[in-house]
C-alpha cells in the first residue's frame, strides 16, 4: 500500500511504500536529464505532465511537479504507477550497482567524519521531509553538498542548510568552517 505525506516544499510530496524502492541508497533524477535513463520506471515517471524531479530512496520516493500540475492530478497518477510496478515486479525499482562517485580524497579522515554526520545526524531528518543531502567535496575549511529531492528549490531549505547541516558540522567537525550548496 502506498500512502503520502505532504513536505516542507508544497509542490513536492513524498510516497512512502512498505516494498523497498532503492536497494542501492537515494538516488534523484531530473526531467531535464532523463533522454539516456535505462531505467523504465522512472523514465515513465518522468514523463507524467507536471513531474519535473524524482527522488528515490529506500521506502520512499519523492516526486517535485512544476506549478502548472495540481497534486489532485498527478498523485493519483503516481501511486497507480507505483502500485503497478509492484504488482509485476518483486524487486526494487533501484538495484543495480552505482559507481562510486567519490574521490581518493575521501580517505581523508575529516572527509570520513563529515560523511559520518551527514549519514547518520542529517540525512535521516532529511528524508523524513522528502529529501537527501550528497556530500560533495571539502576544501578550505567549506563543504559542499547537494540537496536533493523535496529539498531542491525548497524555500527553508537554505535555511536549513545554514541553520542545522552547518552547525552540526561544525560541532562534530571542528576542521569545518561553513556549509555550501550547489
Amino acid at each position: 500500500m502506498i500512502q503520502t505525506e505532504s513536505t516542507p516544499n508544497p509542490n513536492s510530496l513524498k510516497f512512502l511504500s512498505d516494498k523497498v524502492i532503492s536497494s542501492i541508497g537515494t538516488e534523484e533524477f531530473q526531467k531535464a536529464k532523463s533522454k539516456n535513463l535505462n531505467n523504465k520506471f522512472v523514465k515513465e515517471l518522468l514523463e507524467f505532465k507536471g513531474v519535473e524531479l524524482v527522488l528515490l530512496s529506500k521506502n520512499f520516493l519523492s516526486v517535485k511537479k512544476t506549478e502548472d500540475v495540481t497534486w489532485n492530478v498527478l498523485k493519483p497518477m503516481v501511486i497507480s504507477h507505483l502500485n503497478d510496478y509492484f504488482e509485476k515486479n518483486d524487486e526494487p525499482i533501484l538495484k543495480e550497482n552505482v559507481e562510486s562517485k567519490f574521490t581518493k580524497e575521501e580517505n581523508d579522515e575529516t572527509i570520513k567524519k563529515i560523511i559520518d554526520v551527514l549519514d547518520t545526524k542529517i540525512r535521516p531528518a532529511v528524508a523524513r521531509d522528502g529529501g537527501d543531502i550528497k556530500f560533495k567535496s571539502f576544501k578550505n575549511g567549506i563543504v559542499n553538498v547537494e540537496l536533493q529531492g523535496s529539498c531542491s528549490g525548497c524555500p527553508s531549505s537554505l535555511m536549513t542548510l545554514k541553520q542545522g547541516v552547518q552547525n552540526l558540522l561544525k560541532h562534530y567537525v571542528k576542521e569545518v568552517n561553513s556549509v555550501e550548496a550547489n
